[in-house]
């Protein structure tokens, strides 16, 4: 298995959603929602339309999307933010898929597209976008990852949600192994009470 990494530069990010919003809005909808939850691809290509949609009076995207561990048996929440509220609705509007059927599914069956396929998307998109490097469906969760801890998002809440044994496990996979004192954020821990 090769290494890929995040997708650290917002431009390179945009200049995959305009390839794949020209493609297939199916395929747009599967690189947002992985850069903006964090889910792995197998969560994804799991997914069904009710697990993310209200069908019914006032149609309209969940607000979050749960999901049961298979090891652990827990389940865990993950927010549904505007960026992907807007591309599940444009979705829905464009396809006539029922409650259970899969959110991503094939259009050769009525089962999810393979781990293979979803691959093949996000790589030749990179491409098509002129994105140098090793680009994969892990590279989704880690731009996630990568642009969450960027923002102020704790490593631990991080760690969790990926399930990583230690916060270090965490800054690999996300890409960030070495920080330079210049890199280094300023945290304001300011209670003010």
């Amino acid at each position: 298995m090769e290494y890929v990494g995040p997708l650290t530069d917002i431009s390179q990010i945009n200049a995959i959603k305009r390839v794949l919003r020209q493609q297939s809005q199916r395929d747009l909808l599967l690189f947002v929602l992985g850069i903006n939850t964090g889910l792995k691809i197998s969560e994804l290509l799991s997914l069904k339309v009710n697990d993310v949609w209200d069908k019914g009076e006032g149609e309209k995207g969940k607000e979050f999307l749960f999901i049961h561990g298979k090891k652990s048996g827990e389940e865990r929440a993950f927010y549904l933010n505007n960026k992907v509220q807007v591309e599940l609705k444009k979705y829905i509007s464009l396809t006539s898929l029922q409650e259970r059927d899969y959110l991503f599914r094939s259009q050769k069956n009525d089962q999810s597209i393979s781990r293979q396929h979803a691959y093949r998307i996000i790589k030749q998109a990179a491409k098509k976008a002129g994105i140098p490097g090793k680009i994969g469906t892990n590279t989704l969760s880690k731009t996630f990852g990568y642009h969450a801890y960027r923002k102020g998002i704790a490593v631990s809440i991080l760690r969790e949600i990926f399930h990583h044994h230690s916060p270090a496990e965490t800054l690999r996979y996300i890409g960030i192994d070495k920080i330079d004192k210049s890199e280094k954020q300023l945290v304001k821990v300011d209670v003010n009470l």
